[in-house]
């Protein structure tokens, strides 16, 4: 238990009623999980306002509640401490940190964030520090880890109070270090509160969660304040590829720091070979050959690199130890089936930005030379569709991509939640013309999709089926069905009749 005059401390605090000298038990934002002598914080959310839920926490026992609009006075329980804050989820963050005896303060953690690239630095970064044999955390989309052990992931960065748990928990198995992906609905709902980084990565910034976020100033807003709040004992990687860069560290406090392969920056790769089997890169001097592709990955490499010559590691062991590195799942993963000689690659590019430069990765390393079967040359299928019940403006720019940079298209079902894939697919057609529209199909059965696509195609074709990557199911109509884009597409690739 802890005083609750302890766990406030970062709290903006605008009225107490009540006395602070009450102890604690535990501090939740669910009042479903409220304990006796507990604390619930209420949080207004998009659907549920948990200001709405403060009776039901204090009938389960709660001693402490937090929120921003203090019931009416005749609501209130003299048996209860009333705690006004300006930001209920920024002191949520706080007081869980608080709680949990601040281990952030005893971890150096690297942030990553931007609309593309964040799963894959995040994890090589984990995978980098296992080589040197680092004890290390991850959190990300994929999963979190605490050294080797794997702890299941629901979002991409977890609420408050799991996350504070999660960097507890990493100090009690002995981690020194720990690396997580920061999501713009992470940064926005202040998930990262009371936690003290060591330093942070922006990779990019496309179109993505305007559904969520409203207009594209507000989205690059919130992948800024992760930034903003960086101490000037931090670093700041950022991109000098990529657009709003510089937007991005304005008026931060860290030392800003650069990584890129094409514009001038203190981490600088030069990519010499970019073919199926890898990528042979030039970094600051020395040679990289790896089995990561595509341009994407030599910029994620190279941020990798960077942030390791950040922390003090030696740079000819990071570059050995990088060699060694697969791609994480779902992310450019390469899938065999069979004796088949298809390139078939599942990746999780689920945004126009992401998807086109898969796409024009594949473009470029692609078997060049003509088909071994017919002596026509390889052609590149794309397999894709778009979520449901998010953003809807990136649908039509989807299929448009697809299409520019794919021989032929199928488009199919994604995770439609309550929508009806074919009501999906129909508004990605709309961003195709007359001539696009020829080499493009659909299929809203995904498995039937990616059958489809391998039954097609030719030794010597590339095959990428996009959009879901490592997930492993498929949300329909409120149930999260088994589904897994490498096990169908292994099974297809393998049918006799393929």
């Amino acid at each position: 238990m802890k005083l609750l005059k302890d766990i406030l401390y970062g709290a903006r605090i605008t009225t107490v009623v009540g006395s602070t000298h009450v102890a604690v038990e535990s501090v939740v934002a669910d009042s479903r999980k409220v304990k006796p002598f507990g604390c619930f914080v209420a949080i207004a959310g998009q659907a549920v306002d948990g200001h709405a839920h403060i009776p039901a926490a204090i009938r389960a026992g709660a001693a402490v509640v937090v929120c921003e609009q203090l019931p009416s006075e005749d609501d209130q329980s003299n048996q209860v401490v009333y705690i006004q804050v300006e930001n209920s989820r920024s002191a949520l963050g706080h007081m869980a940190s608080n709680y949990h005896n601040n281990p952030s303060e005893r971890l150096k953690i690297v942030a990553v964030t931007g609309t593309n690239g964040k799963t894959t630095v995040a994890t090589l970064l984990h995978r980098l520090a296992r080589l040197f044999d680092r004890k290390a955390g991850l959190v990300s989309t994929v999963e979190n880890r605490i050294v080797d052990k794997v702890v299941p992931a629901t979002h991409t960065t977890p609420d408050p109070v799991g996350l504070q748990q999660l960097f507890s928990d990493m100090l009690e198995a002995g981690c020194t270090h720990c690396f997580i992906e920061a999501s713009s609905h992470a940064l926005d709902q202040h998930r990262l509160a009371g936690t003290s980084m060591t330093g942070a990565v922006f990779t990019n910034i496309t179109h993505d969660h305007l559904d969520y976020h409203g207009d594209f100033n507000a989205y690059i807003g919130a992948k800024k304040s992760l930034f903003d709040h960086l101490p000037a004992t931090a670093f700041a990687l950022t991109n000098a590829d990529a657009r709003h860069a510089e937007t991005m560290v304005q008026g931060t406090k860290a030392k800003v720091v650069s990584y890129g392969t094409q514009q001038v920056a203190d981490h600088k790769t030069r990519i010499v070979e970019n073919g199926l089997s890898g990528l042979h890169l030039h970094i600051e001097g020395q040679d990289l050959y790896t089995r990561l592709i595509g341009e994407f990955n030599a910029s994620n490499l190279t941020a990798v690199y960077a942030v390791a010559k950040e922390l003090g590691w030696n740079a000819l062991d990071t570059l050995t130890h990088l060699s060694l590195l697969d791609a994480p799942e779902g992310r450019m993963q390469q899938v065999r089936g069979g004796q088949s000689d298809v390139h078939a690659i599942v990746d999780y590019a689920h945004t126009p930005d992401a998807l086109r430069k898969v796409l024009e990765t594949l473009q470029t390393v692609r078997k060049s030379g003509p088909s071994v079967a017919t002596g026509e040359e390889s052609r590149i299928f794309c397999v894709v569709g778009c979520g449901g019940d998010r953003d809807r403006t990136k649908r039509p720019m989807m299929a448009q991509t697809a299409a520019n940079l794919s021989d032929l298209v199928i488009l199919t079902s994604d995770n439609p939640r309550s929508e009806d894939p074919n009501a999906i697919i129909a508004e990605m057609k709309e961003g195709l013309d007359p001539i696009q529209t020829r080499k493009v199909t659909s299929n809203a059965d995904r498995s039937e999709a990616i059958r489809s696509a391998c039954i097609q195609a030719r030794p010597g074709d590339v095959i990428l089926v996009a959009g879901k990557g490592h997930e492993k199911y498929q949300e329909i109509k409120g149930e999260r069905l088994a589904f897994d884009d490498v096990t169908v597409l292994t099974q297809a690739l393998a049918l006799p009749n393929r």
